[in-house]
């Protein structure tokens, strides 16, 4: 026997394919199909949670916000000191009107919906109302009006409920809010920032910027409830001293979310947000007769 027959035998291999992208198959019949592992995973979302920002960027939005805010109360507190040089009554007046109060929200208003299109145009390089989740309804053989009927009436619904829930429960002192209703300029004043601007404002930061990072992270149905009840804890301090109420709006953040994720578009939930505003004005129109017989005027 040859030595060289004791060698193990090793059978010839061929050339070694390139290797391919190994893939992230799916597991279950119905999964999204394979794609390489290097693929975004924003890929199997939904188009209406593909938005470019993450925690860091709404950490970033909540300091912006609060820096935000003690800016104008700086910006305010020059103007009360250089209009009211010499004579303190007038600062002390102007600290004391409720319009300035309004002014101040709207002024915040603008200046978070300035930074949010800054970033999404600046630093994203992306359409703002799109990127924001302004899409346009999709309402399939449905006929447009009737869908827009439909949103309306379920801000009706929702009034209906918080009108019910705060009669079962009134509270049992004068709320904050109430005292942007001692005359009826302050009043008139607030109700058109309510319809005119505060639905569109808060429906593009809770609806359009916080929900997606939320609803990716934790699941569509936790994403929901955790907006609402940030939108209602933002409204706490307006509310504050009656539960039932701050509960009750808890409720109508919650809708209002899970409208924006049922139709995956902000507008949706604007429509109705909208139309809950305007029955709110409606109402206290009615029970003011517009406005004449405010209960803190006698």
């Amino acid at each position: 026997m040859n030595a060289d027959d004791d060698r193990p035998f090793i059978p010839e291999l061929p050339e070694a394919a390139e290797p391919e992208a190994r893939s992230a198959g799916p597991l279950f019949e119905g999964d999204p199909p394979e794609e390489p592992l290097s693929a975004p995973r924003q890929e199997y979302l939904p188009e209406d949670l593909r938005v470019p920002w993450g925690w860091f960027e709404l950490l970033i939005f909540v300091l912006v916000c609060f820096a935000a805010g003690v800016f104008l109360i700086i910006l305010a507190a020059i103007g009360f000191y250089l209009l009211s040089r010499g004579r303190p009554e007038i600062a002390k007046s102007l600290s004391e009107n409720l319009i300035v109060d309004i002014l101040f929200m709207v002024a915040l208003d603008f200046a978070v919906v300035g930074y949010l299109a800054a970033q999404i145009r600046l630093q994203f390089n992306e359409p703002f109302w799109r990127t924001i989740g302004w899409h346009a309804l999709d309402v399939g053989a449905i006929p447009r009006g009737v869908v827009v009927l439909g949103l309306i009436c379920t801000g009706l619904f929702l009034d209906l409920v918080v009108t019910l829930a705060s009669a079962i429960e009134p509270p049992k002192k004068e709320l904050p809010i109430d005292k942007l209703f001692q005359d009826p300029h302050s009043a008139l004043l607030f109700m058109l920032v309510a319809v005119a601007l505060a639905p569109a404002v808060e429906e593009m930061v809770f609806r359009g910027y916080i929900y997606p990072v939320i609803a990716r992270s934790w699941g569509i149905a936790w994403g929901v409830i955790a907006t609402g009840v940030l939108f209602g804890g933002l409204h706490a301090q307006q509310l504050w001293g009656g539960p039932w109420q701050i509960a009750s709006l808890v409720f109508v953040g919650i809708a209002l979310t899970f409208v924006r994720a049922k139709t995956r578009t902000v507008l949706a939930s604007f429509i109705v947000h909208t139309s809950y505003n305007s029955f709110q004005v409606l109402l206290v129109l009615i029970g003011t007769h517009g406005l004449r017989h405010l209960p803190s005027i006698h």
